[in-house]
């Protein structure tokens, strides 16, 4: 029975990890694809906006 034991991890990791990427691909769009990339633009513009200011000289 040692062999049960030794193949259970594997297999238990391969089915979970096989219902992630299943789970990752129907999210895919849908309706909430641009309340996402809304988001995503919104966080990308402010950190452009941020490594682009200006820094002000410490005197």
């Amino acid at each position: 029975m040692e062999y049960v034991s030794a193949l259970v991890p594997p297999v238990v990791m391969a089915v979970f990890f096989v219902g992630l990427i299943v789970t990752i691909v129907k999210t895919q769009g849908g309706a909430n694809k641009a309340k996402e990339d809304a988001a995503v633009d919104a966080v990308l513009a402010r950190a452009e906006h941020t490594r682009q200011a200006p820094r002000e000289p410490s005197a």
